[in-house]
């Protein structure tokens, strides 16, 4: 007994903590079998190929498009008013954002052109949680082959919530793939006109920005109530039944 504890005691042993809620990646510090346990993750995704998404194709909310920019990255479009927020789970979200990927573009360089316009922060946005969660969750090819997000008419609420919080909530490769476009026209510099496919409302409120620039910041009125702002937003981020218009983000 004596032996066989004196023989424990010498054995060599070491405890590893990795501080996961500061961000610190703990990828280099995984065994062989976690690593590979973690990629068996990512091939399951295979699964979702199965998985009906019929109802979220007719959305149009993510789609890749024909076209590429001028760095030769092919698009993905993503239009924020199309995507209804509170009937779609984030699970649901990741695994068709996965799926897409997986099947419709599983290599080469792509860029993201997100389109802001109009979105109302109740109805058409997952958050910034969720957003996170799902690039996080992507294997490390796929987020580097990610070159740049054209993030198109940000509000002033999205500029400021980026600007004060984006760096804790979104990881710094994502963070600092994001270019704001103010203005289409300003998109042109880095993507040729026809290489995707721009809606009818996203055009015509690019239209009133060439007047009225400080539309999309509530400080200009919108005469043709294309961007439906609420010129005097609700503090707590709902609205009376007699203010039907909602808090532009």
């Amino acid at each position: 007994m004596a032996g066989s504890s004196s023989g424990s005691a010498s054995e060599d042993f070491s405890v590893l903590v990795l501080a996961s809620d500061l961000g610190i990646d703990g990828r280099p510090f995984l065994s062989q079998s976690d690593r590979e346990n973690r990629e068996e993750q990512w091939h399951d995704c295979q699964s979702y190929e199965q998985e009906d998404f019929s109802d979220l194709e007719a959305l149009q909310f993510f789609r890749l498009e024909s076209g590429s920019d001028k760095s030769g990255n092919r698009i993905f479009r993503i239009v924020g008013k199309h995507f209804p927020a509170p009937v779609i789970s984030g699970e649901r979200l990741k695994k068709y954002v996965f799926h897409k990927i997986a099947t419709e573009l599983p290599e080469g360089p792509y860029c993201i052109v997100y389109m802001h316009t109009t979105v109302q922060s109740d109805d058409n946005s997952p958050g910034l949680t969720i957003l996170r969660w799902i690039y996080e969750e992507l294997p490390s090819d796929h987020k580097d082959r990610l070159q740049v997000v054209y993030f198109i008419h940000p509000g002033l609420w999205s500029r400021l919530v980026f600007a004060t919080l984006g760096r804790f909530f979104l990881s710094g490769g994502l963070y600092w793939k994001i270019k704001y476009v103010s203005r289409l026209q300003y998109l042109w510099d880095d993507i040729k006109k026809g290489e995707l496919e721009i809606p009818e409302f996203v055009l015509q409120h690019d239209n009133v920005l060439e007047t009225r620039p400080l539309t999309d910041y509530g400080i200009e009125p919108d005469p043709f109530h294309v961007t439906e702002i609420s010129t005097m937003p609700y503090s707590f981020g709902r609205h009376r039944a007699d203010l039907p218009s909602r808090e532009y983000m």
